[in-house]
């Protein structure tokens, strides 16, 4: 599981990069890359990590469920993502 102060980060990112979404693209369309550089760094979208939405977990994401291959196994051998099971032959 990832540090609290890790998620915090990254939830931040997120919020800075919805915030600043339109007006990035408004300099990127105007071609105003002075303007562009003074807006804060983790409002880039580059920036974002794609995490677990469970453990915050970096590595292993799976994106079609928005979580980790380690939180994914737990979750289909608990019966709780439906039409997933473990494969066995």
């Amino acid at each position: 599981m990832a540090k609290t102060s890790i998620k915090a980060r990254q939830l931040k990112r997120e919020k800075l990069v919805e915030q600043y979404a339109a007006k990035r693209e408004e300099l990127k369309q105007a071609g105003d890359y002075a303007a562009l550089d003074k807006l804060p760094k983790n409002s880039s979208k580059v920036r974002l990590k794609n995490r677990c939405q469970l453990t915050g977990r970096p590595k292993g994401y799976v994106r079609y469920f928005g979580i980790s291959r380690v939180a994914l196994r737990d979750m289909a051998l608990n019966g709780k993502i439906p039409g997933l099971k473990k494969a066995s032959w």
